[in-house]
């Protein structure tokens, strides 16, 4: 029981914790062993691109969403702009009809981003793709900063960063920007070492000629269609200098509905890329893949669980000190999040709470999400989250 609780502590401390510094380390190695510049193009050689948005009835914002697309910066002659409204029941589609520089694709089918995604693509020629969501707004030299890194042969798709407003207010939901900053750090170690993990689909590109189209089956269809480049050999790199900008759930409940989508994403994304898990075949990837994904879709949720039942058979048995110190610290924490659940509830704000409280919805999510996915319960449909 002793080797159990050990193996689940350090499981969790290295899912999220671990990685990070372990991974920092080696991007020092890489800097004093192997430095190199990054080989980008200027503004006068950047490739053709075509942005895609797919909206899904935004008529309260896909104007401003417009205004925001038209005012990137980028050569005009070599950009396109392509806005897909596949099901929109409101008057997103007659707003953006409005826009001549704008093309629009409308079918009254909804059969998911995905499908929309796909159909897009066909009418794309452009050499590179920027994917980016109806509800995010992205800073004026976003594309310029996306696409100057593929100058690099090696690189497949360049991953934008996101970034999620939070304001002085906030409630428990701003345990998402938080998480978001360290996720972006990781994203961008991970660039460095070798490759991003997938991409987010608030904002990312690719070389249209790596695109493969993915099951439209697919609940994170962003991650699944940047891996499989991944899987082809390519880098995707991380650039913080592109970003987009959304606000933070409504709510609490509105956050933990697409984080359960997410779990559901995750665990069929594992399945789907068991391959990538193979260090003798992709040595850096697997190691990345597993240590930055998988860990946390699959094994990290059940040793949270798994430390504190086998730390409590460790003491009813007669444990040390240690686990006794142990079972307060993680208590205290759980402590934490039951208080911050409580005080979200009763729309107390103590920020403190934020971390361990999203912390553990997060997780929590994750398995639940894993639950529905195998009751085939999952729909690519996706029903927005309700953003403030």
């Amino acid at each position: 029981m002793r080797i159990f609780f050990i193996i689940s502590i350090l499981l969790v401390i290295y899912t999220y914790l671990g990685y990070g510094v372990l991974l920092y380390l080696m991007i020092l190695a890489k800097r004093v062993f192997a430095p190199g510049i990054p080989k980008v193009f200027s503004y006068q050689e950047l490739p053709s691109c075509t942005v895609i948005v797919a909206a899904f009835n935004e008529e309260d914002f896909i104007e401003e969403k417009i205004s925001n697309t038209l005012a990137l910066n980028y050569p005009a002659e070599k950009l396109k702009l392509i806005f897909v409204t596949d099901g929109s029941s409101d008057r997103t589609p007659e707003i953006v009809a409005g826009f001549t520089q704008i093309q629009l694709l409308h079918s009254p089918d909804r059969k998911g981003k995905i499908a929309a995604v796909h159909r897009a693509m066909d009418s794309v020629d452009t050499d590179l793709v920027v994917f980016t969501d109806a509800n995010t707004f992205l800073n004026t030299d976003a594309l310029f900063h996306l696409c100057k890194h593929y100058a690099d042969e090696r690189i497949g798709g360049v991953a934008g960063e996101k970034k999620v407003y939070v304001d002085k207010h906030a409630d428990a939901t701003a345990g998402e920007g938080i998480y978001w900053k360290y996720e972006s750090k990781l994203k961008a170690w991970d660039s460095e070492l070798y490759t991003v993990v997938g991409a987010a689909g608030e904002l990312f590109s690719i070389r249209r000629s790596l695109y493969v189209p993915v099951p439209q089956q697919s609940v994170l269809d962003d991650f699944m269609i940047s891996m499989r480049i991944a899987e082809k050999g390519y880098r995707i790199s991380y650039e913080p200098k592109a970003f987009a900008q959304e606000t933070s759930s409504a709510n609490i409940e509105e956050e933990l509905k697409r984080k359960v989508r997410i779990g559901a994403g995750g665990i069929q994304s594992v399945i789907w890329l068991r391959s990538l898990m193979n260090p003798f075949r992709y040595p850096m990837l697997a190691f990345q893949y597993i240590s930055h994904r998988v860990l946390r879709w699959t094994l990290a949720p059940l040793a949270l669980i798994a430390a504190y039942i086998s730390n409590i058979t460790i003491m009813a048995t007669g444990g040390n000190n240690l686990y006794f110190v142990m079972f307060f610290l993680q208590s205290l924490f759980y402590l934490m999040a039951f208080s911050g659940l409580w005080m979200e509830k009763k729309k107390i704000r103590l920020k403190i709470l934020f971390v361990p409280y999203y912390f553990c919805m997060m997780n929590y999510a994750i398995i639940a999400g894993a639950y529905r996915y195998f009751l085939g319960n999952q729909s690519v449909i996706w029903e927005k989250a309700i953003r403030k």
